[in-house]
């Protein structure tokens, strides 16, 4: 059985992801930061699907939690190692450059890119030791092209991608594959924000996409069957942008 951890996995994307890799035969570790309720909502999800799984409570963007967290797992299991990551937690927060506080660049630069480079750099000795891992970084649409009043989160998820091209080189003789996939708009609380009748008209198919749509390429590149591929950015955004 896998080990798969899935940071941000309460709800949205990140919740379908834990459920689909639940239906893989993973043992899901879900990873939430404040919505224990939502979290456990997951699990029951991950339980439903035939797999198993459990909660862990840490701030990605905390570098000894993320550390304490998953050493205390580590020493609970020394047997297994985590051998599937994918790094979804995220936050926006939307505001032209002109009035853009420090928080907002601070609080999104350290949840998205550090939240990718806290729990990577802790579990790649044991993927890289034992000659298999995956590593999926969910990016999104604005790391790629940009949107105005996102300067903060394009900025993020455009270090995540170039990272995600860096670190496939890096590990890739270990058999470690390093990917990312970038969202377009998507139906789940990110974007619960936005005019989604407004917006879907800019999309050659005419819709936002689903959490389990995106789930389903995460499943996909978590899985034995992608194993020649690696250092990719896969879009899946409708058309929107190619």
């Amino acid at each position: 059985m896998k080990i798969a951890l899935v940071t941000g996995g309460s709800r949205g994307i990140g919740r379908a992801i834990c459920t689909k890799l639940a239906s893989m035969g993973c043992h899901v570790l879900i990873n939430y930061l404040s919505n224990e309720t939502e979290a456990k909502i997951t699990l029951e999800n991950v339980i439903k699907a035939g797999g198993s799984g459990e909660i862990l409570c840490f701030d990605v963007s905390k570098s000894e939690q993320v550390e304490s967290s998953l050493e205390k797992w580590q020493l609970a299991n020394p047997e297994q190692y985590i051998e599937v990551l994918v790094n979804n937690a995220g936050i926006r927060k939307d505001f032209l450059m002109i009035w853009m506080e420090n928080s907002h660049w601070n609080d999104v630069i350290d949840t998205n890119l550090n939240g990718f480079f806290f729990p990577t750099r802790y579990l790649l000795k044991n993927m890289i030791v034992n000659k298999f891992g995956r590593i999926i970084n969910i990016v999104s649409l604005s790391g790629i092209k940009g949107l105005p009043g996102q300067v903060n989160y394009s900025a993020a998820k455009g270090a995540v991608i170039a990272a995600t091209k860096a670190l496939a080189q890096e590990v890739g003789k270990k058999k470690v594959t390093v990917n990312a996939i970038a969202p377009g708009f998507i139906i789940s609380d990110m974007t619960a924000d936005l005019n989604e009748q407004q917006l879907k008209a800019m999309i050659p198919l005419n819709r936002f996409g689903t959490c389990e749509e995106v789930a389903e390429l995460a499943g996909f590149l978590a899985s034995e069957n992608s194993s020649y591929i690696t250092g990719e950015v896969i879009s899946i955004n409708g058309g929107l942008y190619t």
